[in-house]
């Protein structure tokens, strides 16, 4: 089924939609979950979690590409139950490695409105930087630290050593750091 044949039956809140979503992105999501969450119970409820997200936001948003927008509403989930489920203990997996690599490269305040505020600017000023990078550096990037991908499979996926992926992110993540000084965020 067609992504806009999908959000025709969100808009008319046709319970069919959720079943359709479903079949065409349930397993993208499900490896989004699954990165983050070590857990397959909480993979599984995370993406469950979407759906409901995705049919309480559609309408009265629309989004334009309907996989990014479950992807993104499937990582924010995730995050927030690692987050929820890790915060008396630090736990394993990718997402606290990729967390400490970006810890030096920048911070918000700890004012609330003031950090959702220089959230999204940071958003915009990283994505403005990855535009300036070489298009696999960008990917490398943004797939690591986005989409919490191991370092391993990084390698495989572009033909590379993982030292080669080490040290790509790591002068990235330099060339950022650079990058967010100039531009007044640290």
């Amino acid at each position: 089924m067609q992504d806009e044949t999908i959000l025709d039956l969100f808009w008319q809140r046709n319970e069919e939609a959720i079943p359709a979503v479903k079949t065409k992105y349930g397993a993208y999501c499900a490896a989004i979950a699954r990165r983050i969450l070590p857990d397959p119970r909480d993979a599984e409820e995370c993406v469950s979690d979407t759906w409901l997200r995705a049919w309480n936001a559609i309408p009265p948003h629309r989004p334009p590409r309907l996989a990014l927008f479950l992807g993104k509403i499937t990582r924010e989930t995730a995050l927030n139950r690692w987050k929820a489920n890790n915060a008396q203990k630090r736990g394993g997996g990718e997402v606290p490695l990729a967390l400490e690599e970006l810890g030096d490269t920048f911070s918000t305040g700890e004012d609330p409105v003031g950090r959702e505020v220089e959230l999204a600017q940071l958003g915009q000023a990283i994505s403005a930087f990855l535009r300036t990078q070489p298009p696999q550096t960008a990917s490398l990037f943004l797939r690591r630290y986005y989409h919490l991908e191991p370092i391993r499979d990084l390698a495989k996926a572009f033909g590379l050593t993982e030292s080669s992926v080490k040290t790509t992110l790591h002068r990235t993540r330099k060339k950022l750091k650079t990058y967010l000084e100039k531009e007044g965020f640290l």
